[in-house]
């Protein structure tokens, strides 16, 4: 039998890779990981927890203005950049330590550098090679930027979390979950911001009312929605920078952010050289066991590109893991994976669309309420909340749950038990409601508003 160094050695430590290795270990495999730049991946350092807290620290606008229909008074108010960027990262680097020690607890090696195949079986890091039975990428995405005159002068979600100031006017490209929420982020601490996006309204794939409804909230709020809009260059001046659109139309910025899309992190990884199999835009192809096209060569998460969220690289992980050294066999389930926007307002959602349920249910109906929220009757805010359901109508199941509101993705989280237990529009009419809440509006719905 052939000996190696390692049983797995994972590539990449991020969620998807920290959580392999960590269950590998706990199952008596001897593992290491090699990590480049930072324990954790995109969710824990430019991600997912940076960006939520800075969208807290946006909504503290809102919040002010709320309390005087309260009662309170609030004096002068100042928003300091450095401190919010401070705090951000004394919180990252404790959960990059988390990260460290968790790996270490389980007996993971950790080998700092940037990792590279060499063989099937062979890695390499900082010129000295490592030989596993099994590989694991889990590298995740990266940010793309597209060529353009000009783009030098662009950043991405990446370098928005390490800005030395708060720019007074920014412009963000892009029409998905990113773009969104930092457009949500830029306003809310103050900036003048404009959204520009090349199609007709943003976050193509979900719910239509979602996209209407949040496209109408921005806008109350302030953000410039700028649709069917393509930038041509940017050019560098003295007081900032200058965006041309293909329309001949001109904006002056003092930043500009693409948002455009994530592309999976395989470049120089080597695989190309093995010949491992990867997709149009170098996603590692593998079948139903996360397997490559090279039987010792594993890939998870966001380097597959299948569904990007760090709750499915997590799953991927215990699936994997449990294949590969825990005696079992399962597959995850892809269908009905719940997802939360976390604009102002929030939008989140489960299942399928109005569009899709029309294609793949047959005859549907459709409930949805809009409504003002208990909050602004007092408040005096301009904002509704809209929740929606589509239930297929010859089981009575509901096959999809939408909601655009405050805590949207806490509310839809519960929702998504009852889909993915088979509720059906009878259950959540049985469901007694928590008053007075938002989210008994999804067991109150009685009148379909449409019958397809």
């Amino acid at each position: 039998m052939t000996s190696y160094d390692f049983d797995l050695f994972v590539i990449g430590a991020g969620s998807g890779g920290v959580r392999s290795a960590r269950m590998a270990a706990g199952f008596g495999a001897r593992v290491a990981i090699a990590e480049e730049r930072y324990l954790g991946g995109t969710c824990v350092n430019v991600g997912c927890i940076p960006k939520k807290l800075f969208l807290y620290a946006a909504h503290f606008s809102e919040d002010f203005e709320d309390a005087t229909g309260f009662g309170w008074t609030v004096g002068q108010r100042q928003f300091d950049w450095s401190t919010l960027i401070q705090n951000k990262n004394t919180e990252i680097q404790r959960l990059n330590k988390i990260y460290e020690n968790l790996l270490g607890k389980a007996g993971v090696t950790l080998v700092s550098g940037r990792a590279r195949l060499e063989t099937p079986h062979t890695v390499s890091v900082n010129n000295h090679c490592y030989t596993a039975e099994r590989i694991l990428v889990a590298t995740g995405g990266w940010p793309v930027v597209p060529e353009f005159p000009g783009r030098e002068h662009v950043i991405t979600s990446n370098e928005a979390f390490f800005l030395d100031k708060l720019p007074e006017r920014v412009a963000i490209v892009g029409g998905g979950y990113i773009a969104v929420e930092f457009a949500s982020i830029f306003n809310g601490l103050g900036s003048n911001t404009t959204l520009l996006y090349r199609g007709p309204l943003f976050l193509r794939g979900f719910d239509d009312d979602l996209r209407q409804n949040l496209a109408q909230e921005m806008s109350k709020r302030g953000v410039k929605l700028c649709f069917n809009t393509q930038v041509a260059a940017v050019e560098k001046g003295g007081q900032g920078f200058t965006i041309k659109c293909h329309d001949g139309k001109t904006l002056e910025v003092d930043a500009l952010m693409y948002a455009t899309g994530r592309a999976p992190n395989t470049l120089g990884l080597g695989l190309e050289d093995l010949g491992v199999e990867l997709s149009w835009n170098g996603a590692v192809v593998v079948n139903d066991h996360y397997q490559s096209s090279i039987p010792s060569i594993y890939g998870i998460g966001d380097v597959t590109h299948r569904l990007n969220l760090t709750p499915v690289a997590l799953a991927e992980a215990m699936v994997l893991t449990r294949i590969l050294y825990g005696g079992g066999y399962s597959r995850l389930d892809y269908s009905n994976i719940p997802a939360c926007i976390f604009s102002h307002p929030n939008v989140a959602t489960v299942g399928l669309t109005e569009e899709q349920a029309g294609e793949h249910c047959g005859e549907i109906n459709v409930y949805r309420s809009s409504f003002r929220p208990l909050k602004h009757t007092l408040s005096g805010r301009d904002e509704r909340t809209m929740v929606k359901l589509i239930v297929e109508k010859t089981t009575d199941r509901v096959v999809g749950a939408h909601m655009l509101g405050p805590d949207a993705g806490e509310i839809i989280q519960g929702i998504a038990i009852a889909i993915k237990a088979g509720a059906t529009k009878s259950t959540f009419d049985s469901t007694l409601g928590i008053h007075p809440t938002a989210a008994e509006e999804f067991v109150t719905l009685r009148q379909p508003v449409t019958g397809l």
